[in-house]
């Protein structure tokens, strides 16, 4: 770690004065105007020079807005507020710790007694920068704040030679990455002309209680010629927002988490309270895949310590073209049975198993007790010891934020442990939503957990949520429903890590509808991440393959649902999509012949021969990142020390070759192997010197291939 401070303590109207903070992988400088203000000057990897273009437009630490302190300007742009360029600078504190250095700067508004406190933080070793802002009043009056910006980024290449990134992310299409030109939308104006910068923005937000629903929280830049990217990621569990513009013939970036103009968020600030962000980071590189390695060693560096991380177990799960909520006693244990001699390690019991009426589930739900109907005899404990008898953990489906509006639960639990607005529960779907703030509803999700876990043995929780609220609750004491929503979203995660303390060996999957809650709060603590609900074999390749944009490989959770009707092509193809994440199977293995499931129990083994790989690799796409519709498609891992990677091919139609250029190893002797499918007339890979010429015959077509590399 390097920080430096010329002229420390010196007024802060002294345009000297400059801290610099960083490490060997990242550099920073901050700058004191004449006007007292302190702004970031320089973020940059080591050795980059300084950039002409925009170089000399930096931004101040902080824009915030709140009621009788307004914009500067009009427009959808999240600069220029009247706070943020009131805020002086008073001081600065730096630690370093556990792998990671620390800077605080302390800015303030003497008008109104506002005080933000700027905590950036970077792991050391990373080209990573998280952010966060924490507002305190120190003033006399109450202070009513609409809106705070976690990260503000000023200085960066005009948008004439930037290229935007974003990714819509679907029910059942998730993590669809698509490019274009930032000028697409911030258009040329003709600011010397106007004096003026134009107030065109290109923003991105997502809302209510799907923090992922629409789009990921994340974006990037990239520069045309030059190489270099700039890739962030907001870290709400609620409603967050994004935006970039043109400033001083440079862009600017702005990482916000809810806003009033967009989720109804404010909070009040009495004198001597204060709030805190959410995180913003960003991560650079001198590509596109550069940045998101960055970004996925620093989720693995924030996220919970557990060994699920490093063990990477096989799941089961019963739910997808399966058993699909219908679970039985009958129906089950043939089920297990299978699942044990295909290599399966945990074997999930999804939804439905509670469900003991005629009426259907879905509005009844809150009680999680077993439904005696489907499992007769001896109950849903004798399909868990059956679980536990074939070397297998149990593991059951939960979706603990609801109750159905026909469920006991919605009447023993008071009023105010449920989302409300105006004195008014919401209903949604036929269900109520917990508010984990309150102790009654956090106290009853307690009891269900520790009766699952703790009495029942159940290793393996998969907690769902299917429906979404929005923009949130008004419970008494909130002052927006926006800030009743991020308050709740804040306390389930609390809950969550108190369950995990207690039950320490538990696992956890983050699900809603599939790839809904992929945000990097949830997970930073839950061990494994649904990436979606889609049941076409042929539409899951694009989201297998971006889906490490989002989540680190060993927590993206890929469906592997052979059945015994498919042809071996399509049981490889099947199973080989997920074999550089976290394979997840279903499917009748049960009535597979004794070759099929000979196919599946090969792909199990390949997987466990390189899971330890994948659990400390970073991705790559040697054909970019996947398009919804490609024919051809590329995912790769890079294993540190770079002599061994691995990549998966998919051919959905198009051509029957391909060349796959895989840079990292161009110019050097790479021996090729392919581990999955194990039949030889499946397809060939063959180095060319500077990447793989692939064949692959027949569609659809999977390869799964190991790249080692020599001197």
């Amino acid at each position: 770690m390097t920080v430096t401070s010329d002229a420390a303590g010196t007024a802060p109207n002294d345009t000297h004065q400059k801290v610099t903070w960083g490490h060997r992988a990242l550099e920073t400088e901050f700058a004191v105007g004449a006007d007292g203000v302190l702004r970031l000057v320089r973020l940059a990897l080591p050795g980059d020079p300084v950039s002409e273009s925009g170089s000399d437009a930096p931004l101040h630490l902080v824009e915030l807005t709140a009621l009788g302190h307004g914009s500067g300007w009009s427009g959808p742009r999240f600069t220029g507020t009247a706070l943020g360029s009131r805020l002086r600078y008073r001081g600065h504190a730096t630690q370093e710790r556990d792998g990671w250095t620390h800077l605080t700067v302390e800015l303030h508004d003497p008008g109104t007694g506002l005080t933000a406190f700027v905590e950036f933080s970077s792991p050391v070793g990373l080209p990573v920068l998280r952010s966060r802002v924490r507002v305190r009043n120190d003033g006399e009056e109450p202070l009513v704040v609409q809106s705070v910006s976690s990260l503000l980024l000023g200085a960066l290449p005009s948008p004439d030679s930037l290229d935007v990134h974003r990714a819509r992310n679907d029910w059942l299409a998730e993590c669809r990455w698509h490019t274009e030109p930032l000028r697409d939308t911030v258009a040329d104006i003709h600011v010397d002309v106007h004096q003026h910068d134009s107030r065109a923005a290109l923003t991105l937000a997502g809302r209510g209680s799907w923090p992922t629903d629409g789009h990921l929280p994340m974006g990037a830049l990239t520069e045309r010629g030059g190489g270099r990217a700039w890739l962030w990621q907001i870290e709400s569990p609620a409603g967050w927002r994004w935006d970039l513009g043109e400033r001083d013939h440079g862009t600017y970036l702005a990482l916000n988490g809810p806003m009033d103009a967009e989720h109804q968020w404010r909070v009040r600030l009495a004198p001597g309270s204060e709030f805190t962000t959410v995180h913003g980071v960003l991560a650079l590189g001198s590509g596109l895949d550069d940045a998101f390695g960055a970004l996925t060693s620093y989720r693995r560096a924030v996220r919970r310590p557990h060994p699920d991380h490093t063990t990477l177990p096989v799941v089961f799960n019963d739910y997808m073209n399966t058993l699909m909520g219908d679970p039985t006693t009958e129906k089950l244990l043939p089920l297990i049975d299978a699942a044990a001699e295909a290599g399966s390690e945990y074997f999930c019991v999804d939804s439905g198993w509670y469900d003991d009426g005629t009426e259907g589930w879905w509005d009844s739900v809150g009680e999680w007790l077993p439904s005696p109907r489907r499992f007769p005899g001896g109950g849903i404990h004798e399909v868990l010891d059956r679980i536990r008898e074939r070397g297998m953990v149990p593991g059951l489906w939960l979706e603990p934020e609801v109750v159905g509006v026909r469920s006991p639960v919605a009447d023993s639990l008071p009023p105010d442990a449920f989302f409300q607005r105006d004195g008014l529960r919401i209903t949604e779907q036929g269900r109520h939503q917990l508010d984990l703030r309150h102790p009654a509803a956090r106290a009853h999700l307690d009891r269900t957990v520790d009766r699952i876990v703790g009495d029942w043995g159940v290793g393996y929780l998969k907690l769902d949520y299917n429906i979404v609220v929005d923009p949130g609750t008004c419970a008494p004491g909130d002052f927006a429903p926006g800030a009743g929503l991020l308050g709740h979203a804040e306390a389930y995660l609390d809950w969550l890590s108190e369950v995990l303390d207690r039950h320490p060996g538990l696992v956890i999957e983050n699900c809603a509808s599939g790839g809904m809650r992929m945000d990097g709060a949830t997970l930073a603590v839950t061990q494994l991440q649904s990436t979606s609900d889609q049941q076409d074999p042929l539409r899951f390749p694009p989201i297998a393959a971006a889906a490490p944009t989002a989540v680190p490989p060993e927590q993206g959770a890929v469906w592997a649902y052979p059945q015994p009707e498919f042809d071996d092509d399509l049981i490889t193809f099947t199973l080989g999509g997920a074999l550089l994440g976290r394979i997840h199977l279903s499917g009748h293995l049960n009535r597979m012949s004794e070759r099929q499931l000979g196919l599946v129990r090969d792909a199990v083994a390949v997987y466990k021969s390189i899971r330890g790989d994948l659990a400390e690799a970073v991705p790559f796409w040697p054909l970019g990142l996947p398009g919804w519709t490609d024919e051809w498609l590329a995912l790769g891992m890079r294993v540190p020390g770079d002599s061994t990677s691995y990549l998966s091919v998919w051919r959905r139609g198009g051509e029957s070759e391909l060349h796959l250029p895989v840079g990292h190893l161009a110019g050097r002797q790479v021996r090729t192997e392919i581990l999955h499918p194990s039949t030889p007339t499946a397809g060939s890979a063959v180095w060319d010197g500077d990447g793989l010429r692939v064949s692959l015959p027949r569609t659809p077509g999977v390869l799964l291939i190991r790249l080692t590399s020599g001197a």
